[in-house]
């Protein structure tokens, strides 16, 4: 059985430094009024992640572009999303 971590490794993704094409809005909003955080098992290549104080961390590198993490967060609206540039974000290996 492949595990979802080998499929996405037959990805690359190209980083473009200095301009994260996401981003949360407000750390505190994740922190003090997001209870569920629904971000940090939702989106499917592992993004973001909770710290022991309850803070929300993005990595976008390896992110797949699908907009789980907008969708989810519509209670609160704290993740502002674009695509990235032309040129970066994810490369599909098989289309």
């Amino acid at each position: 059985m492949i595990r979802i971590e080998e499929k996405l490794f037959q990805n690359r993704y190209r980083v473009d430094a200095g301009r994260s094409h996401i981003e949360i809005a407000d750390a505190n909003v994740c922190a003090v009024q997001c209870k569920e955080k629904f971000c940090t098992f939702c989106c499917p290549a592992g993004c973001y992640s909770e710290d022991n104080a309850g803070r929300v961390t993005l990595i976008t590198d390896g992110c797949l572009e699908c907009g789980t993490c907008r969708v989810i967060c519509t209670e609160h609206r704290n993740v502002r999303w674009e695509y990235p540039r032309g040129g970066y974000g994810i490369l599909f290996k098989f289309g």
